[in-house]
C-alpha cells in the first residue's frame, strides 16, 4: 500500500483529500499497487485538523512525520511550494505539486523524484466535485515518478494526461480565460441586474446554453452571437451609455466587442 501525505489546507487540498480518501481498496489490484491517504500536513492547524477529520486520516504539523510517506502531494499557493518542500525529510519519496503554472524544478534538487499532479478544475471549500471527470495532468523528472503519478491519477480520474511544462502552462492560461475571466463577467452581469432591481437568476438559462453551445461546437468562435458579432453599433452605443457609472466596464466592453468583431470578420 503506497502511503500518501497531502500538504496544504486550502480548497485544492480539501478536494484532493476527499477524492483520495474515497478511493477505497480494490481486491483485484495487488496491495502494494494501491494507494491510501495516510496524513495531512498543514501549518493552519484548525483547517488541517478539520480536513483530516472530514476524510478520516491523521493530521500533523510536524514535518518529521512525512518521513514514512511514499508520495507527497503539495497543494499550497504557488509562492509557497519551494519553501514548503524544503521541510520534506524523505528524499526518496515521490514529491509533486498541484500548481498549473509552476515548474517541478521549484522543488529542491535533493528530492530524487519530483513531479506535477495538476487537477484542472475550480475548487471551492465545501463544494463537492466529481474527480472522475476532472482532467489530471502529470509530469515527472524520471520514469518511476511519471508511472507512479499516472497510476494514482488513473485511480482518481478517467481523464488523465501526461504533459510537458509548456503544455500545462498554456492549459492554465486557457483555463484563466475560460473560468476566472468568465466568472468575472458573470459577477458584472449580476451587479448590472441588481442595479436594475432584477433577479440574477434571469441569466441562468443563458449562461447554461452559452457553455453547452461552446463545448458542443467544433469552434466557440463560430457560434458567437450578440451586437459585436453582427456589427450593431447603435446597440453597442446604448450599452456604453448604460455603463456611464462604470468607466472601467465601458473600456472592457469596448475591448471585448472589438475583439469579437475583428475575430468574426475572419470566420
Amino acid at each position: 500500500m503506497k502511503r500518501i501525505c497531502l500538504i496544504g489546507s486550502g480548497n485544492v487540498a480539501e478536494a484532493l483529500a476527499c477524492a483520495l480518501s474515497a478511493m477505497g481498496s480494490d481486491p483485484t489490484v495487488p496491495t502494494d499497487e494501491q494507494f491510501r491517504l495516510d496524513r495531512i500536513y498543514a501549518r493552519n492547524r484548525d483547517r488541517g485538523r478539520a480536513i483530516a477529520q472530514m476524510v478520516g486520516c491523521t493530521y500533523t504539523d510536524n514535518p518529521a512525520e512525512l518521513q514514512s510517506a511514499d508520495i507527497i502531494l503539495i497543494a499550497v499557493s504557488d509562492s509557497q511550494i519551494g519553501q514548503v518542500a524544503e521541510l520534506i525529510p524523505n528524499n526518496e519519496a515521490i514529491v509533486a505539486h498541484t500548481a498549473g503554472c509552476v515548474s517541478w524544478h521549484v522543488l529542491p534538487e535533493r528530492l530524487h523524484h519530483r513531479g506535477v499532479f495538476y487537477p484542472l478544475q475550480t475548487f471551492t471549500a465545501g463544494r463537492k466535485v466529481n474527480f472522475r471527470e476532472i482532467p489530471l495532468l502529470i509530469e515527472g523528472e524520471d520514469q518511476t515518478t511519471v508511472e507512479t503519478l499516472l497510476e494514482l491519477a488513473n485511480a482518481l480520474s478517467d481523464n488523465v494526461h501526461q504533459s510537458t511544462e509548456s503544455q500545462r502552462a498554456q492549459l492554465h492560461l486557457a483555463a484563466v480565460f475560460a473560468c476566472n475571466f468568465t466568472n468575472r463577467m458573470y459577477a458584472i452581469a449580476q451587479q448590472l441586474l441588481e442595479e436594475a432591481h432584477l433577479p440574477a437568476t434571469l441569466i441562468g438559462p443563458l449562461i447554461g446554453e452559452t457553455a453547452r453551445k461552446a463545448m458542443e461546437s467544433p469552434s466557440a468562435a463560430a457560434v458567437q452571437t450578440g451586437p459585436a458579432r453582427r456589427g450593431d453599433l447603435p446597440t453597442q452605443q446604448r450599452h456604453l451609455e448604460l455603463l456611464a457609472q462604470h468607466p472601467q466596464w465601458q473600456e472592457l466592453y469596448r475591448k471585448i466587442s472589438n475583439d469579437i468583431w475583428e475575430t468574426s470578420k475572419k470566420i
